[in-house]
């Protein structure tokens, strides 16, 4: 949770305090949604003003050259999975800055490298896996983790699906858009803040309904799908188990150390690693809320692609875990 603790603890005391909520199933939605909207608000907020600041001042007309030649094929796809792996963020909350990427005119193949990569290896599988399960497994699961995020970018840049992006995230203005506009005069500090607010503003207004709509679903199923369900299923050792975990994971949403505690039950009870790390992948990485967030900045076509892209990616993964010797 880290910096984030204050938004708990506000949301704890507004839901028992002064709603003074005492059915468990809606004080855990009610909870979570207000944890969530206000944590994924401000990560909207600021990520948004600092690439507005970005725009501004780097020539993103050279950072696509630079990007374009490229002396090793495949190094920005690492760089920008090794960005999503440093970045404590849920799938959810890694969005604002995968839309800051798209808008600044970084290639979408590498931005959704970060996307796929930020809630998928994380400071679960970096810190916590290696007490569970062992350094091999942990190393194991980062490094498949990784080359996932870098084939799903490198795939989806190969299939050209630029245009299936939002045109209002590809609407960015320059240091030089800005001076013309005020008619080649040096712009005064107090001016700039005020240009970025408005530029991080403009497309943190266009998302934020959506984050409503889809933190609103999540923590409904959060809050009133039983475990029992989850575990009664993923117990059972069959082929399809890793496909099952992957689609019942999917519309739940929880950060990956939230979800820590239901992975130790279900081995505990019998479930195949694989199929445990699948429904936690799933749940981490693909969700409800942020299916609704990034349907605003693209079409069904390139959320689609994404989709299948990623759940193909932790079915390999799971299945990889059932197979092995760790």
């Amino acid at each position: 949770m880290g910096i984030f603790n204050p938004v708990q603890i506000f949301a704890d005391i507004v839901t028992y305090d002064w709603l003074s909520v005492t059915n468990e199933y809606w004080g855990d939605a009610i909870n979570f949604f207000i944890y969530d909207i206000i944590k994924i608000t401000l990560l909207l907020l600021v990520i948004n003003y600092v690439m507005a600041i970005t725009r501004y001042y780097f020539p993103m007309e050279k950072a696509r050259d630079i990007l374009i030649r490229r002396k090793w094929y495949g190094f920005d796809y690492l760089l920008a999975a090794l960005l999503g792996v440093i970045t404590p963020f849920c799938s959810c909350s890694s969005i604002p800055l995968f839309v800051g990427f798209v808008s600044a005119g970084i290639p979408l193949g590498v931005t959704l490298a970060f996307l796929i990569a930020s809630p998928l290896v994380n400071e679960a599988s970096l810190f916590i896996f290696p007490t569970m399960f062992g350094l091999k497994m942990t190393i194991a699961y980062n490094f498949i983790g990784i080359a996932i995020a870098i084939a799903g970018g490198m795939l989806i840049q190969r299939l050209k699906m630029d245009q299936y992006i939002n045109p209002e995230f590809l609407k960015f203005k320059s240091r030089s858009d800005a001076e013309k506009e005020s008619g080649g005069e040096k712009i005064r500090l107090s001016k700039k803040l005020a240009y970025w607010w408005r530029d991080g503003m403009r497309i943190s207004k266009s998302i934020f309904p959506y984050i409503v709509i889809g933190v609103g679903i999540g923590a409904l199923i959060h809050g009133f799908v039983p475990k029992d369900f989850v575990e009664t299923y993923l117990t059972i050792k069959r082929w399809w188990t890793v496909p099952l975990a992957t689609l019942m994971g999917t519309p739940l949403y929880a950060n990956s150390i939230s979800v820590i505690p239901i992975i130790e039950a279900l081995t505990q009870k019998g479930a195949s690693l694989g199929t445990s790390l699948a429904f936690m992948t799933a749940t981490v990485t693909l969700s409800i809320p942020s299916i609704f967030i990034l349907k605003k900045a693209m079409s069904w076509q390139l959320l689609l692609a994404f989709l299948s892209v990623t759940s193909i990616g932790i079915m390999i993964i799971g299945y990889f875990f059932n197979w092995s010797v760790f």
